[in-house]
């Protein structure tokens, strides 16, 4: 039986914080007797224990910068450059995301404790899986994750469809997360391990040599497809992203994707991709009709967290880029430009449907774009925000959406994926016609209905609106941060680099 260390629970005291303090929201409604404690307490409750943790995470990386071996627990964890920055990324998009559910009508109300307590246990369940340097610690750290998500979409105040989407997310996900399982167990056969560092080492030979191997790789590589919603997995996306509250969407869309890419990029820390052509074919066509699929599902959506679902699938495929690209072998400049792209991606995504969230009237209602004709002149700040958003989720130069695809396509090309660029650049041409859309219907097309005498109903609903003032924080910062490190994305890219 091993022993952990002091220096091993040093190194997991972010994780111990993270359950501990999921428990106290609970704690806090048994001993009111079950009443429901003032939500606003609650969610302070969750951001302190996220503060927490950051803090913990940041002093537990540069505590060990002057350790060669930044392992614990026989090597099952490690706090290196990949999980400080994905971590780091998760717990902020984790504190964004409960500021969206005490404002969202689906979720601010009756079980919100219940709701902050599986945010901070699916949070901990992104740091254990960032953190993995072992296979069966990875599974665990994904399942963690799943559960607690299936379990916050079920519980929306919604009656349809998010009950729909948790069935469909969690039927299909513990499908996937069954064929992730038996794609480890294959590679242990093989290995006699679950080690991840073992297995970079021996890919490349084994995949060549065991049949049995290569088809525990596919399947360990399906389960990936599946969490990050690439192609033909992508299926469920849309309807799960639709169904659920926007809060939740928000989470899923940006730390779900966060955690899952860079677990993947960990496992393909090598360069097994050189001399297995078959599996280099693959990786790349999956990336391009993932790309294509993506793009040709937002194309023909009115419903924004439709089209910005579909969108999540073309990025996904854009990041399978920079993922084929650690496999080539260029391990660091690979691992830069997917985790440059993940933390881009994941503020303007959250800034996004923040939006969409803000928007919302009901836990029944859906926007669309013809809910945001004429917004730019009744909220001209708002306005803007999602503006400086949708231009850089489009890539359009020199918005920092394009420096993240910059660095992917660049990395791409300097491994002679040459194809596949060329058709990752016509998706983007493509995918700006998606964004610009909605920046249309905002400033040049006016709402037939703001001359009329607005009803008593709707003034409610502006002043509840007005009050939202958690959502729109997270917009602006969102478009603040985006328009910053736009300036600075020279400097983002080498901090990344340096860490890595």
């Amino acid at each position: 039986m091993l022993l952990a260390s002091a220096a091993d629970l040093i190194v997991a005291s972010p994780l111990f914080v993270l359950f501990m303090g999921s428990l106290t929201p609970l704690i806090v409604k048994v001993l009111n007797k079950n009443k429901e404690p003032n939500n606003f307490l609650s969610m302070i409750q969750g951001v302190g224990t996220i503060l927490a943790a950051l803090l913990l995470m940041v002093t537990v990386y540069f505590l060990l910068l002057s350790r060669a071996n930044p392992f614990a627990f026989s090597n099952l964890i490690a706090v290196d450059g990949i999980a400080i920055i994905a971590s780091t990324t998760c717990l902020l998009l984790a504190l964004a995301s409960l500021f969206l559910m005490r404002d969202n009508q689906s979720t601010n109300g009756d079980q919100f404790a219940e709701l902050v307590f599986l945010t901070l246990n699916s949070v901990l369940g992104m740091l254990v899986l960032v953190m993995a340097t072992d296979l069966l610690t990875l599974f665990v750290g994904i399942e963690v994750m799943s559960l607690a998500l299936y379990m916050m979409i079920g519980i929306s105040h919604e009656q349809k469809l998010s009950k729909e989407a948790a069935i469909k997310y969690f039927v299909l996900g513990s499908f996937a997360s069954a064929i992730l399982l038996q794609g480890i167990a294959f590679i242990y056969g093989n290995l006699g391990t679950t080690s991840i560092t073992v297995l970079t080492e021996k890919a490349d030979l084994l995949i060549g040599q065991s049949p049995l191997f290569a088809v525990g790789m596919i399947f360990l590589m399906i389960g990936f497809l599946f969490k990050v919603s690439l192609f033909p997995f992508h299926v469920w996306t849309a309807d799960v992203y639709q169904g659920a509250p926007t809060p939740h969407t928000a989470f899923m869309s940006t730390a779900v994707k966060m955690a899952s890419f860079a677990a993947f990029a960990r496992i393909f820390v090598g360069s097994f991709l050189v001399n297995h052509d078959s599996m280099l074919n693959i990786l790349q066509w999956i990336g391009a009709i993932t790309i294509f699929a993506g793009n040709a599902g937002a194309l023909v959506q009115n419903n924004l967290k439709r089209m910005l679902a579909f969108s999540s699938v073309a990025h996904s495929g854009y990041i399978l880029m920079g993922i084929i690209v650690i496999g080539l072998g260029a391990t660091k400049l690979g691992m830069t430009a997917v985790m440059f792209y993940l933390v881009t991606y994941s503020i303007m995504n959250m800034g996004a449907l923040a939006m969409v969230s803000f928007l919302e009237k009901s836990y029944s209602d859906e926007i669309s774009t013809d809910h945001i004709k004429g917004l730019a002149y009744k909220r001209p700040w708002l306005a803007g925000s999602f503006t400086v958003l949708l231009i850089s989720l489009a890539g359009v130069p020199p918005a920092l959406g394009f420096f993240g695809k910059f660095f992917i396509f660049t990395q791409a090309l300097d491994q002679g994926l040459l194809w596949l660029t060329l058709w990752a650049g016509l998706g983007s041409v493509v995918g700006a016609y998606i964004y610009l859309k909605p920046i249309v219907y905002m400033y040049m097309i006016k709402d037939d209905d703001q001359n009329e005498v607005i009803s008593e109903a709707a003034k409610d609903h502006e002043v509840y609106n007005n009050r939202k003032w958690f959502t729109k924080t997270v917009v602006l910062a969102s478009a603040f941060t985006i328009l910053v490190i736009g300036l600075l994305n020279t400097l983002l890219y080498h901090l990344l680099s340096a860490r890595l």
